[in-house]
């Protein structure tokens, strides 16, 4: 089953995030991550959530995404993601 990682980002630095996102998707790339989607205009249809920027980022399994998520060159990366926004981020496991 493919594993999915969920990122609801507020981007707080837009310089950073310019780096954040230059540096990390070759990483993620060379993890086998593809971008399933990435964007900043929402359109909140139920509920209280109002996303700034939210990202989800495809990978073969959930096995696949945990290791690029926790390896050394994506953990190198994790301080200036979070210089540049806050947010949450989740793994979920689907089809």
């Amino acid at each position: 089953m493919a594993g999915y990682l969920v990122f609801d980002l507020r981007i707080t630095d837009r310089a950073a995030w310019q780096e954040y996102r230059r540096v990390a998707r070759p990483v993620m790339t060379a993890a086998g991550g593809t971008f399933v989607l990435s964007g900043d205009r929402i359109e909140p249809l139920e509920g209280e959530w109002h996303p700034d920027s939210l990202s989800v980022v495809a990978f073969p399994s959930a096995e696949a995404a945990r290791e690029f998520y926790f390896s050394p060159a994506y953990q190198a990366l994790v301080p200036l993601r979070r210089r540049a926004a806050t947010g949450h981020g989740v793994l979920v496991e689907g089809t």
